[in-house]
């Protein structure tokens, strides 16, 4: 088959798979409405970049000048909201249990005076677990606050007893740590968690409809048509079927990269080059394996379980939740398994540290090598195509 011959059955099979979507509104709800809602749910959820006024009790038991003060000052955090005030642990307690608050911070017998004294009052705050993120927060504000609170008493004391505010703040406060936060100093969840949650929902779906559109044809005894269509190639016969999704994907890709860095700027250090590229390096490798699926399980129910299991594991091992170095050495190997793991690494390398393009090269050939897995199951998924009978 000559070149020119290949374009025009390329082109035969594309039109042909354009027609089929027009057949079934899973094409039109998996490559653009499924994407539209989750960028516009995710970006709106995470809008503030933290969450805020987040509801604690506060258990009062000295109810004393100095501990009104001191949660005066924890209500006026950014993260926190005092929104029960009581002298009964138990009934604190309750109120978490309802899940009406997240943390109990808890204000001992004779605080001030003992306080003052240099009695050293134990202060004690309690989080609900069960919410990561909020008790996370919320440990950290409270604890701030005690520590605070401790300086406080220090330094009133130190006063008391004559020494310079520079002679207390020595002893309070030996080592003083200057601390940077690289990449994404605001600490905004969005900019950590956007930035690889829509990508694999990119990628989640880009199995799925490749999966679905393949399966779907050994399921409706349609295969033999799609590959007359390519002139019994199989190379073409994919390229055809592939090439309208091709684009309708690396379309919603950029979308997503102008919601993200262009509407709403977040960090972008080398450019939009990089990006665009690992993105459209992220749809073709993420189409290579949703084929390798198929080709490996030819029917429509076992491919679409393997694509949904493989694609939802992803947003566990490609280490954006976790890190990959603290994993199992099994699992750290089998992370490189992923895209979504080499598109996460160039984003950290090019959106959020601005380095230089070559020390992101092994990634970008990572998701290029992808792109050998369709002709590793060529032969099996041919031949799905030409004799599998599916059987309801």
């Amino acid at each position: 088959m000559t070149f020119e011959e290949s374009l025009h059955k390329i082109r035969t099979v594309a039109n042909r798979e354009i027609h089929r979507w027009g057949k079934s509104p899973i094409y039109f709800f998996c490559m653009l409405v499924a994407p539209t809602i989750c960028v516009i749910f995710f970006l709106s959820l995470m809008k503030d970049g933290l969450p805020t006024d987040m509801p604690i009790a506060v258990v009062d038991l000295d109810g004393s000048a100095t501990s009104r003060n001191l949660v005066r000052q924890l209500d006026a955090f950014e993260q926190t909201k005092v929104v029960v005030r009581t002298t009964s642990f138990d009934e604190a307690r309750r109120e978490m249990q309802k899940g009406n608050v997240y943390g109990v911070f808890y204000i001992p017998e004779d605080f001030g005076v003992d306080a003052a004294s240099g009695r050293q009052p134990r202060l004690s705050f309690y989080t609900n677990g069960t919410y990561l993120i909020a008790a996370s927060l919320l440990f950290r504000d409270m604890k701030t606050m005690s520590v605070l609170a401790g300086a406080s008493v220090g330094l009133q004391t130190g006063l008391a007893k004559g020494y310079t505010e520079d002679q207390i703040m020595a002893q309070l406060q030996p080592i003083v740590i200057d601390t940077h936060a690289l990449g994404n100093p605001w600490l905004n969840y969005s900019v950590y968690l956007n930035n690889t949650l829509l990508p694999g929902v990119l990628q989640l779906m880009i199995f799925l409809v490749t999966v679905f559109s393949i399966g779907s044809e050994i399921k409706h005894s349609t295969s033999r048509e799609w590959l007359e269509s390519g002139g019994n190639s199989m190379t073409v016969s994919l390229l055809g079927k592939l090439l309208p999704q091709t684009v309708v994907f690396t379309v919603v890709a950029f979308l997503y990269c102008a919601a993200l860095y262009g509407f709403n700027s977040f960090p972008l250090n080398s450019g939009w080059g990089p990006m665009l590229l690992a993105l459209f390096l992220l749809v073709i490798s993420s189409q290579a394996v949703g084929v390798f699926m198929i080709g490996l399980l030819p029917t429509l129910r076992l491919g679409l379980s393997f694509a949904s299991l493989f694609g939802m594991l992803a947003f566990s091992i490609v280490g954006f939740s976790f890190p990959v170095l603290g994993m199992d050495p099994t699992l750290q190997a089998l992370s490189d398994l992923f895209p979504l793991r080499h598109y996460f690494l160039i984003y950290v390398d090019q959106a959020l540290n601005g380095r230089d393009l070559f020390y992101s090269w092994t990634e970008y050939a990572w998701l290029t090598g992808f792109l050998i897995l369709p002709f590793l199951i060529g032969r099996n998924l041919k031949g799905a195509l030409l004799y599998f009978k599916y059987i309801p």
